[in-house]
């Protein structure tokens, strides 16, 4: 009798070890790969099923939220829903049934599913409970009222602004037209959807990309300010050094001159060349500095990285192709005023004067201040960090005084003045992007900061230039207007500090 016990023991045991190998195989080892296989809807159908978090802008707008279904042949019971259609598409990105998801919908989904390790652990209390929704919300830094404003500003005209806290890197605004309606993605509609979508993609103006940080576009003069820092920096040029008053030089290697814009006469010390923006200083600065040299001291600055936000797919401004430089000297003299092969991402320009404002330092820009569990409290909060120090101390100050001259007196002074006479610095663009015998073509560029004495918020402004009214204008007199009503009404909002009284934050 007992040795029938032990063999019917040991056959038990046998079938409890085979079950115990086969759920861990299963329910483990390949528990990825059946979430993935194409016919399997669970996975997805379940996340539907269960409540996802907000996403909610400094301001207290709700973006982007579920609300149930009120269908009872619909396969899944919530729905996701955005509340301000287009404004922040491009960054809060989409959550679909059928066409997956992206931007934070996608890189801060277990955060709003309630799927992270914290938001875990705080809700093993409610394991009895008959609450299920663990969801987490998203508070941005953008503000919904300042994203208003730029979608009103830049308005049909194809372009980006971006507008960012001086100090932390803090993205307040960043808006790029065209755009695009998430809610039209998100239609349970899957035919209606998918027809969106794929005109989306098939529109060369590529309104599913967040043109302020994934695309980049030739800079013109406002690439000066990197010209600057490096020459600065490097010590090839002085505050005191000067450059006679010419109206065409011709580079090393060929005969085609580099003029000035307009063709005028320009030279005088740095700050004259810099306020009146003239193009042949800045040329003679990069072959001064060479081959070399010039790219070294221009990547400080951040060029050829991705810029370090923390949304995906961010792209890298670029100075071009510099192997062979030392053959090809005319366009190493031209990169120094922003033509030829540079480029630069919107953002990076905002970061770039940013970096001059805060004597050096470079921030890294950020969207998501915190991340909050269902009960409010915080799951992890971001914190400014510095990305890069590209020029010193000493020459930010320098190029300090050099935008603020370009404000009062320069190529911005006659659109950039703030209502209530706060102080402001920038520096203008115009970037010529057809050659000889083209129809005329160029971005309008502006970027600036204030206020100039206690900077506390940066913008950056491109309106491209898509058609011959917008290329016939310069970038001081068709963007310096925009990012001047961005300042002012940021500035209405949250008032600069008196002198000596205590900092103040803006008010949702």
């Amino acid at each position: 009798m007992n040795r029938k016990i032990r063999q019917l023991a040991v056959v038990l045991m046998g079938l409890y070890v085979a079950l115990f190998a086969a759920l861990n195989y299963w329910a483990v080892d390949r528990t990825d790969e059946l979430a993935s296989e194409p016919g399997n809807t669970r996975a997805v159908i379940k996340e539907f099923d269960t409540p996802r978090g907000q996403i909610v802008t400094a301001d207290g707008v709700v973006v982007a939220r579920s609300t149930p279904i009120d269908d009872p042949e619909s396969d899944v019971a919530y729905q996701r829903e955005y509340p301000t259609g287009d404004l922040f598409a491009q960054i809060v990105g989409y959550y679909t049934f059928g066409l997956g998801s992206t931007q934070l919908e996608r890189s801060k989904s277990d955060v709003l599913t309630g799927d992270t390790f914290t938001q875990q652990v705080r809700a093993l209390g409610d394991l009895l409970s008959t609450e299920n929704d663990q969801s987490g919300e998203i508070r941005l830094t953008l503000r919904e009222d300042m994203q208003q404003v730029a979608k009103f500003l830049l308005g049909q005209r194809q372009g980006s602004i971006v507008l960012m806290d001086v100090e932390t890197g803090a993205l307040i605004s960043m808006w790029s037209w065209p755009s695009f309606d998430p809610n039209r993605v998100a239609d349970p509609d899957y035919d209606a959807a998918f027809e969106y979508v794929t005109e989306l993609q098939e529109d060369e103006r590529d309104p599913l990309l967040a043109n302020a940080y994934m695309q980049r576009y030739m800079p013109g003069s406002t690439f000066k300010i990197l010209t600057t820092g490096a020459g600065l920096d490097s010590g090839t040029i002085t505050p005191e050094t000067t450059w006679p008053y010419e109206t065409e030089w011709v580079p090393p290697q060929t005969d085609d001159p580099i003029m000035n814009y307009g063709g005028t006469s320009c030279g005088g010390d740095l700050a004259e060349v810099f306020r009146r923006s003239c193009n042949i200083p800045f040329a003679k600065i990069a072959v001064d500095m060479g081959p070399d040299q010039y790219p070294e001291y221009i990547d400080r600055w951040g060029v050829e990285e991705d810029v370090p936000i923390d949304l995906p797919r961010p792209a890298a401004s670029t100075l071009g192709n510099t192997d062979d430089l030392d053959e090809r000297l005319p366009i190493l003299a031209i990169s120094g005023f922003g033509q030829a092969e540079v480029q630069m991402v919107p953002l990076h320009m905002a970061m770039a004067a940013g970096a001059v404002a805060n004597d050096g330092e470079m921030m890294s820009p950020f969207v998501v201040d915190a991340e909050l569990d269902h009960d409010g409290r915080v799951i992890s909060r971001t914190q400014p960090d510095v990305w890069k120090r590209p020029i010193s101390r000493q020459s930010a100050e320098i190029i300090q005084d050099l935008m603020v001259q370009v404000a009062e007196s320069g190529t911005a002074s006659c659109c950039i003045a703030l209502e209530g006479g706060i102080p402001v610095a920038a520096k203008t663009g115009t970037a010529q992007l057809n050659g000889p015998g083209e129809p005329e073509r160029s971005h309008a560029w502006i970027t600036a900061y204030a206020p100039a004495d206690d900077p506390k918020y940066v913008v950056a402004v491109i309106i491209q230039g898509t058609n011959a009214e917008i290329s016939a204008s310069t970038g001081g007199r068709l963007a310096g207007p925009v990012a001047k009503a961005m300042l002012d009404e940021m500035f209405r909002i949250d008032p600069p500090t008196p002198a000596g009284a205590p900092a103040t934050e803006p008010q949702p």
